[in-house]
């Protein structure tokens, strides 16, 4: 919704809580369809196959299931290339755990890392690292409330690496050695994740969850445990919950990748068939979330929220229809909660509307429990007149239904949504398959194939009536099973709804008066008048193959041509100037002017009516205007590449301000602005910017005091001025490109937008990250028992041009990272994780800024630090350790190897080439493997002496206030 969109773009905001609440258990949500594993049904043709028949298998899944239980399954996938994504996945979590362990089975996700029979210590992750995997991506493993998921994604090339991880899984299933060394010191690292998890996020959680899964052992099972338990678990307790839960009856092995299936298989077989089947297994119990009659409220305030937001829960057991008729029956209510979306997105546009943004969703909570949401996102003094307009906008659909006309607009974009997904059916990556499978061994998914859902979907979708779409909500809108769900700031000045005031709300909205909604229909063209354009000019083909054109009006389009995607084209366009081009005066109109003018609309249409205008087409533009340079950025697909080009051509030419749209915007910036610094992460990265940035006027937190500055006219003023001279602009497009289709479309309206021939540049406004000397602050905020701090090395960085240099840099941020994770976590077990990123700009001068950041107990933060310092002095002093090195060069030569074959990774690459005028083309991206390969220990020793100064840092710390930090220290 145009509300999102608007404060992604002008607000750092954070993910709202009543969303992350409503989303908690998806990745949980998942139960056991049945004890077998699915069969393979013989091939039938999706245009006659019965509504109640099971939808088949695709063939191209290998399915078995070993006498001990084990099922598998298999697939060959070759996106990307030379890669492999295997899993085990284990159909036991926390809701297994009895009320002493609590926590238990999170901690023995923990525990399969540090130790198993062939797998010493930190040996997977060693193995994993010394072939280019890094943990997180490569190697990761996640606890939900039903079950478990072990995961490694790694190279196929040498099978003795894929014996090596189905030796890692198998180890995982059955070897784990709960080494009680190990296990004190992964308890402290627990506990950090406890710790970093504290926050009102978890205060608002403990507030909900209770009631919406009331008198349910899910309400009382979240992964994370207690921290009583965390500290007290034995060897004993690991062991017994390890023979209960980790068996072959509940365990599935799914590997996907670019590899021999045959020889897969045999090793799923070698390593997997000789566990012994469980005698007398524990009953794998399915539990569910009681039902009520009534309705239930949660009102959780706490003085920490920013946004205040209200939803209605209606709940529901999950059925897990994998019929060809459930299939239809989630396309009927997909395009119910798309139809109801899109009328609350309209709501929002109007003057003084009752919500900032509003949606509708079917999902599911947990394992048997099925949710339908109303949310939305309202002002503080709103809250009774937002839930209200949710309930009346239900009961109108409820009574007078959808219309024609609404329903013909979400089919043609399903359509077309169907139609992109089958013609990109083969770029589907190999984890997004092996995510399917694990849903199928959970919940008995089918497992059907891209090409059979589509032509299911095209089977129904004309067929869908109006009747049935308006039936949905009948359906699942009910007193009973409903909670009530509000968030809101705490604080003295705001009074909010109590009990009684909502429960009036829910009486009072059904009998309301309620009309026919409005539908408005929008008619005419796109753009009215083709343009006449310009030709090509010049024409060159570069290194990388890369074609070059350059146009009669002096715009110059880069184009790379591939085919990683069948129907993808992505685009960016640039040009030197941005808002350092503004007075300072001028600044906030300037900075907004992109966010305001783009929501406004284009051409002839608005916001809402540009949006149905362009509904069923994949073609979108968005114009960004930042501090250096003014351009835009967007995607298409083959199909509707020319409405791509002419909303490009609108966007520069023929933008809109739109006073009611700019009013409204206001107003959300305000609110959300309203309790920002209530948060104490906004105060501490606030703290940050000021001191890097050395108190800027340009670089000010937000405030509400901005706002005033804002002046719709001056943005528009702005806006066309930095894009009425399209001379200087560069176009880059990456894509299943057809040179025959595009090169017209180029001509016509890239050919056709104005060259003034001024000339400009960016101007320098003296923003500068370099400071010397030692800079602290600390910041007193919040109420949780946990210190963060962020260390950052700054200066200058005359070698901007330098690949070579750059890499060397990122080098040493991969080695300080893993160093880190090494003493400063497994060894001091002080926090759950140290980051370290780099960030280098070129405009207005040569900079570099390392940070470093982590979370730890209060008075383990100095400590930490110290550690931090010494890991830095030994690489200074004597260089990291030679195999360091060569696991970070094999893994950023992995990442480039599968970076070469995403559209997005060239796109990147070609823009920050271009932008920065070094090494035009695909020099720098091709440079990449000569550049890594030739770091060293000592040039990455000369490297950390060079940039990681001692003498000249910043450090941030943030501390909870005096009155709540525990006097450990």
């Amino acid at each position: 919704m145009f509300t999102t969109a608007f404060t992604r773009i002008f607000l750092k905001t954070r993910v709202s809580i009543s969303t992350l609440i409503a989303f908690l258990f998806l990745f949980t949500a998942s139960s056991l369809h049945s004890q077998a594993p699915p069969q393979k049904v013989p091939s039938q043709d999706a245009a006659n196959i019965a509504l109640d028949q099971e939808i088949p298998t695709d063939p191209s899944v290998i399915i078995g299931k070993l006498d001990n239980g084990v099922r598998y399954y298999i697939r060959k996938n070759t996106e990307p290339a030379n890669r492999a994504d295997i899993r085990l996945v284990i159909n036991s979590g926390s809701v297994l755990e009895v009320e002493k362990q609590r926590g238990l089975a999170h901690f023995l996700e923990h525990m399969a890392f540090q130790g198993t029979e062939h797998f010493e210590k930190q040996a997977i992750v060693d193995f994993m690292e010394s072939i280019g995997m890094r943990v997180g991506s490569g190697i990761n493993a996640f606890t939900g409330l039903d079950d478990t998921t072990y995961m490694l994604q790694l190279p196929t090339e040498d099978e003795s690496h894929l014996a090596t991880a189905f030796q890692i899984l198998k180890d995982w299933a059955t070897g784990i050695k709960f080494d009680p060394e190990e296990i004190e010191y992964e308890r402290k690292v627990v506990i950090e994740e406890w710790r970093q998890g504290q926050g009102v996020q978890a205060r608002i959680r403990d507030k909900i969850i209770p009631i919406i899964l009331k008198d349910s052992l899910y309400a009382r099972r979240l992964p994370i445990g207690t921290l009583e338990n965390i500290q007290s678990f034995s060897r004993d307790d690991f062991l017994r919950f390890y023979r209960d839960w980790y068996r072959p009856d509940l365990m599935a092995v799914i590997a996907v990748g670019d590899f021999d299936t045959s020889v897969i298989e045999k090793l799923i077989h070698k390593q997997f068939e000789p566990i012994p089947a469980p005698e007398n297994p524990k009953n794998r119990k399915t539990y569910t979330v009681p039902e009520h009659n009534d309705t239930l409220f949660v009102i959780a305030t706490d003085p920490e929220v920013q946004m205040t937001q209200v939803a209605v829960y209606n709940k529901f057991p999950n059925d897990y229809d994998w019929t060809v008729g459930g299939f239809r029956q989630r396309m009927v209510e997909g395009l119910y909660n798309a139809m109801l979306t899109e009328r609350f997105n309209e709501i929002s546009t109007k003057p003084d509307p009752p919500f900032m943004g509003a949606a509708s969703v079917r999902t599911s909570l947990v394992r048997p429990l099925g949710v339908y949401i109303l949310q939305a996102l309202v002002q503080e003094t709103g809250i009774e007149r937002g839930l209200e307009t949710l309930l009346v906008e239900s009961e109108r659909v409820a009574r007078f239904g959808f219309t024609e006309t609404e329903l013909e607009r979400q089919k043609k974009a399903h359509l077309r949504n169907l139609d992109q997904i089958y013609t990109n059916r083969e770029s589907r990556t190999s984890s997004s398959h092996a995510a399917e499978m694990t849903r199928s061994f959970l919940t008995g998914e089918s497992i059907p194939g891209v090409e059979y859902e589509v032509a299911l979907g095209r089977r129904f979708i004309s067929g869908i009536t109006l009747e049935e779409i308006n039936q949905v909500g009948k359906n699942w809108i009910s007193d009973s099973n409903r909670v009530i769900v509000l968030t809101a700031p705490e604080k003295p000045d705001l009074v909010i709804p109590s009990e009684k005031d909502l429960k009036s709300v829910l009486a009072s909205a059904i009998k309301k008066d309620i009309k026919p909604y409005e539908v408005t229909t929008v008619e005419g063209l796109l753009l009215d008048n083709i343009p006449a354009g310009s030709k090509v000019a010049e024409k060159r083909e570069l290194k990388g193959g890369l074609i070059e054109w350059k146009l009669a009006n002096g715009i110059k389009v880069i184009l790379k041509l591939t085919d990683f995607k069948k129907d993808e084209i992505l685009f960016t366009a640039f040009s030197p100037g941005g808002t350092s081009l503004a007075s300072d005066e001028d600044f906030i109109a300037a900075n907004t002017a992109s966010a305001l003018i783009t929501i406004s609309g284009a051409g002839k249409f608005n916001f809402m009516d540009l949006r149905k205008k362009l509904t069923g087409k994949v073609a979108n533009v968005i114009p960004i205007i930042s501090e250096y340079e003014e351009g835009l950025t967007g995607n298409a697909s083959l199909t509707d590449l020319e409405t791509l080009f002419q909303l490009i051509y609108l966007r520069l030419t023929a933008p809109r301000s739109d006073e009611n749209i700019y009013n409204i915007i206001k107003m959300q910036i305000r609110q959300q602005l309203a309790n920002r610094t209530a948060d104490p992460a906004v105060v501490f990265d606030d703290t940050w910017n000021r001191l890097v940035y050395s108190d800027h006027l340009r670089k000010q937190p937000q405030s509400v005091e901005m706002v005033d500055k804002m002046d719709l006219n001056k943005s528009l003023v702005f806006y066309k001025d930095r894009f009425a001279d399209a001379g200087d602009f560069i176009f880059i497009f990456v894509g299943s490109i057809d040179l025959e289709q595009m090169r017209p479309l180029v001509e016509t309206y890239l050919g056709a937008l104005p060259n003034t021939g001024r000339g400009e540049t960016w101007k320098d406004v003296g923003i500068r990250t370099t400071r010397e000397g030692i800079i602290k602050e600390t910041v007193r905020k919040g109420q949780d028992p946990k210190a963060s701090r962020r260390i950052g090395f700054n200066g200058a960085f005359p070698e901007i041009d330098n690949l070579f240099e750059i890499t060397r840099l990122n080098v040493t941020v991969q080695l300080l990272q893993n160093r880190l994770r090494e003493v400063m976590r497994e060894t001091m077990g002080g926090t759950y994780g140290a980051q370290v990123n780099s960030g280098i700009s070129r405009i207005p001068l040569g900079q570099y800024l390392i940070s470093i950041n982590f979370t730890s107990a209060p008075e383990r933060v100095d400590e930490l630090t110290e550690a931090l310092f010494t890991e830095i002095k030994s690489f200074k002093e004597t260089g990291p350790k030679e195999e360091e090195v060569a696991d970070i060069r094999q893994a950023m030569l992995r990442a480039h190897e599968t970076g070469m074959e995403q559209n997005a990774f060239w796109l990147a690459g070609l823009r920050a080439s271009y932008s920065a005028g070094i090494n035009p083309g695909a020099d720098q991206i091709l440079g990449v493997p000569e550049a890594v390969n030739a770091v060293t220990v000592e040039s990455a020793r000369d490297t950390f002496r060079k940039y990681y100064d001692m003498k000249n840092y910043i450090q941030v710390t943030l501390l909870p206030e005096e009155s709540t930090e525990k006097k450990s220290d």
